[in-house]
């Protein structure tokens, strides 16, 4: 093998592998928020995304427009106590919901197959609890999708943008070092978690949080306008510090190949 072959990608879950623009989390965080008698924008409960949940709430409560409004509510200033009542509502509806978002994107199946097909591990990372997963893993793998391991938040101790989860998945599976690893992902969260992990960071645009559009929006959406969306959210991802962009997760393959032919090439 050259020194700095892939020998793993590592995916995201909802928003890149499942759950088309990420959209159970972001129903359950507008729902808990409204019932608290907080109104946020998709842009400010999309912000977070991709962190660990409990983290996710404290950002959003965190906000001006969240602490004006909670303080409006309820006469003071947030506190841990209420990011952990809220936190526990949350996970209590996601939970609810969430196999019902657990249908794989279009081009995962296939992709994951050919990565396979190409001798390469497949890891994943979440901003879900491993409680919350339990929901989620049987329903994606009826469905055909199956990671060789995933790592949670409860697991490492702590969630992106800490490298930690990405490292417990070199570790289950024996890869090593980050330079032969992709992480793949849809938020900022993804990028920051690749990059600090040492790994490629690589974002997806169709079907991402980041782009912020529905299967049925991205379908009906101009072209001229699909394009100005898609420019921003590739902005976002560099800013992060994504290695690369690609539009479609079905991508992915020739990227490697091309990472692979590239590290043939310095060896």
């Amino acid at each position: 093998m050259a020194e700095h072959q892939i020998s793993m990608v590592v995916f995201d879950w909802a928003g890149t592998t499942v759950d088309y623009g990420s959209s159970a989390p972001h129903r359950v965080f507008g729902e808990v928020f409204s019932k608290h008698g907080i109104r946020l924008t998709d842009g400010e409960i999309d912000g977070p995304m991709g962190m660990e949940k409990k983290d996710h709430i404290r950002a959003l409560l965190s906000l001006p427009s969240g602490s004006a409004q909670f303080e409006k509510v309820n006469g003071r200033k947030f506190t841990e106590a209420d990011v952990e009542a809220w936190y526990e509502e949350f996970e209590r509806t996601l939970h609810d919901i969430v196999a019902k978002y657990s249908t794989p994107l279009p081009g995962v199946l296939d992709t994951v197959s050919e990565l396979r097909s190409m001798g390469l591990k497949i890891g994943s990372t979440t901003g879900y609890t491993s409680e919350m997963m339990k929901a989620v893993l049987p329903a994606a793998k009826a469905l055909g999708y199956a990671p060789d391991c995933v790592v949670t938040p409860d697991v490492t101790g702590s969630g992106r943008p800490a490298p930690f989860m990405l490292f417990e998945c070199m570790r289950q599976l024996n890869v090593y070092p980050p330079c032969r690893v992709i992480k793949v992902g849809d938020t900022v969260a993804d990028m920051l978690e690749g990059k600090n992990a040492g790994a490629y960071a690589v974002g997806v645009l169709e079907g991402s949080n980041l782009l912020g559009l529905s299967e049925e929006q991205y379908a009906r959406t101009p072209s001229s306008e699909l394009c100005a969306l898609k420019a921003r959210a590739r902005s976002r991802y560099l800013e992060a510090g994504a290695d690369f962009v690609i539009d479609s997760i079905s991508e992915l393959p020739a990227l490697v190949s091309a990472l692979d032919a590239r590290s043939s090439r310095q060896a």
